[in-house]
């Protein structure tokens, strides 16, 4: 792969940079005091069905389809959350790679209490996709395990910083502002694109970096992968300018009344992927941690009847399970139903 990194000041020149800080075209994060105390008593006393009665099941995922160099197709491997392996025509791609059973040290525990695979199985990984720096999208020990053997990071704004300071050496990295696109071998682009979301991972770096969604295309096939947003007016804009795809993988979790913009109630997103002028959505962004009140399955059970409404056809494999684009086979949605159903 040839490699061209030259680091760039690039933030005082974006147009999402603002005194001081990067912001998006439309607010994201609106909560008051009120709101976050709520929340968070909602969240400590509250139970309504937020975590499954018993560990969900996983398949152990079978390396051979992303490691399959020849492949003219494109299939996707869902670890959980917003981490995928992908395999776009022989070119390998992980999307926001979180390894850990826990987010942080006293975060949720994963669902499915194991891990589709042994990390240290990856080998040869042509590219690494990170959407934003929350610790559920970027994990410094997966990043530590990646780094040997990843050929580029590409991250938005910013984010560059966090990698570099966990080992990542910088001609590995690749910053994008919104609408950039960055050519790899393979005959890929990758284009960042505006997401609504915010950023941080402390109480004094709120949006002192950038957040982003992606597009990218190779030669006979395109895809979309959300990372965290809510729903905006800017998905129609990206699927006119660069749609349309053949699989999104847009966020369906951890929404809540009390931060509507922040991410996508499920119908928003089945409306997301009509807006992008996609043909399979592939939800993300849930049932794997306890982010939000609502029950673990209730994005699938929503997002399944309003993309029936649609006309939308989805893929919705178990954690593990490999997703190839152009069978006949989706997946199938009754583990989603519980742990009684799946007996």
């Amino acid at each position: 792969m040839n490699i061209h990194f030259k680091r760039k000041k690039k933030q005082p020149n974006s147009p999402q940079f603002h005194g001081g800080r990067f912001r998006g075209n439309l607010p994201a994060l609106t909560m008051g005091p009120r709101d976050w105390l709520a929340s968070s008593r909602r969240f400590l006393f509250e139970k309504n069905g937020q975590v499954p009665a018993g560990p969900l099941p996983v398949q152990p995922a079978d390396l051979s389809f992303l490691n399959d160099r020849a492949n003219h197709g494109l299939n996707s491997t869902w670890l959980g959350h917003s981490s995928l392996m992908i395999n776009m025509e022989g070119c390998r791609i992980l999307t926001d790679p979180v390894f850990e059973n826990r987010i942080t040290p006293m975060g949720p525990v994963r669902f499915n209490r194991e891990f589709p695979l042994d990390p240290g199985q990856l080998k040869d990984i042509d590219l690494v996709l990170i959407s934003h720096d929350h610790y559920d999208h970027l994990s410094r020990a997966s990043i530590r395990v990646l780094e040997p053997v990843t050929r580029l990071f590409i991250v938005p704004l910013a984010v560059g910083k966090r990698l570099a300071a966990w080992g990542v050496p910088e001609k590995r990295i690749i910053e994008l502002d919104w609408w950039e696109t960055h050519g790899l071998d393979f005959g890929l682009t990758v284009t960042a694109t505006p997401a609504r979301h915010f950023s941080g991972r402390g109480l004094g770096d709120r949006n002192s970096t950038l957040w982003a969604s992606y597009a990218v295309a190779s030669p006979h096939f395109r895809i979309f992968f959300s990372g965290d947003s809510g729903y905006f007016p800017g998905f129609r804009e990206i699927g006119e300018r660069l749609g349309p795809f053949d699989l999104t993988f847009l966020e369906c979790g951890a929404y809540n009344e009390l931060w509507p913009f922040v991410h996508m109630f499920p119908e928003e997103t089945a409306r997301a992927h009509l807006d992008l002028k996609g043909r399979v959505l592939h939800p993300i962004h849930w049932g794997t941690f306890n982010l939000s009140l609502h029950a673990w399955n209730e994005p699938m059970q929503r997002l399944v009847r309003a993309a029936g409404q649609g006309g939308i056809q989805t893929a919705t494999p178990m954690a593990g399970e490999t997703f190839v684009y152009g069978t006949g086979s989706r997946g199938n949605p009754r583990w989603t139903r519980g742990e009684k159903e799946r007996k």
